[in-house]
């Protein structure tokens, strides 16, 4: 059985200088996609299931799909939900037989953040469930401006909420489509000489190849949430396979050519925060 936790992974990441992918879910054959690579590659991986995923399907069901695929695979593998915004989402996770979640209060005051993260730790850990929290706010390309974390509320969440790694706003985007997001360098230095966790960027897939790679080497960054880019290959390899099949209405005969499609991306993300 490889099913592991956010401490497992995190910890040897962030004192050896590589990082881990978080791959965001929306269904069988990403997920599957992204264990095959993840395989390939000998590398560790997260997979996540995000507010939209939950919607679509229900979290049981979810972790049923990715508990399976773990237990299967050759590397350690996180079951983990993504941006729950109550307790109750959380223990539907943990009672779904996930490995970890996180427990978004960004919005919230940093105290109460603090207290509702912590009371959430206090019932994962007793599951044995690692947690992850924010401190700051990532904003969307097409939506809610990001409010960059500050070095006070960051080390005070640090020492306050019981959590396994904390995500950070210091110019990282969700579900931008171009990667030319700007991370403020200084910002981030400020906040590792305050703070001890791990430290997780959401919005990856803004933030270039080779940015994420020195981020990963150099810093205590040691989780990069990866969602855009590998729904974009998902989509090309789609429109290509519908090209090719006109007169297919298969749908398992449609998605086919697109799990190696996936894979292969996956493969360069992994391998690009673990070189």
């Amino acid at each position: 059985m490889t099913l592991a936790t956010l401490r497992d992974v995190l910890q040897p990441a962030a004192s050896e200088g590589y990082a881990i992918a978080g791959l965001v879910v929306l269904g069988w054959e990403d997920a599957l996609a992204y264990v095959e690579a993840a395989e390939e590659t000998g590398f560790p991986i997260i997979l996540q299931a995000g507010p939209g995923c939950r919607m679509h399907t229900p979290v049981p069901v979810l972790g049923a799909m990715f508990r399976q695929l773990a237990e299967q695979a050759s590397v350690p593998v996180v079951c983990h939900i993504d941006h729950a915004r109550s307790a109750e989402e959380c223990r539907t996770g943990i009672d779904s037989g996930f490995t970890s979640v996180m427990f978004d209060g960004s919005e919230l005051p940093i105290e109460e953040n603090v207290a509702l993260t912590a009371q959430i730790c206090r019932e994962a850990k007793r599951a044995g469930v690692s947690v992850e929290g924010e401190v700051g706010f990532v904003g969307y390309a097409e939506g809610k401006s990001s409010a960059m974390t500050s070095v006070e509320e960051a080390a005070l969440f640090d020492r306050e909420s019981g959590a396994d790694a904390m995500a950070i706003s210091i110019g990282n985007v969700h579900l931008q489509t171009d990667a030319d997001a700007r991370i403020d360098m200084q910002r981030l230095r400020e906040i590792e000489a305050a703070t001890t966790l791990p430290l997780v960027l959401h919005g990856g897939s803004g933030i270039p190849a080779e940015t994420r790679r020195e981020l990963a080497a150099t810093s205590r960054i040691s989780k990069f949430n990866i969602g855009t880019e590998l729904r974009q290959a998902f989509g090309a390899a789609l429109r290509r396979s519908l090209a090719d099949n006109p007169a297919s209405f298969d749908r398992i005969e449609l998605l086919k050519p697109v799990i190696p499609a996936i894979r292969q991306e996956a493969v360069k993300v992994i391998s690009g925060l673990a070189a």
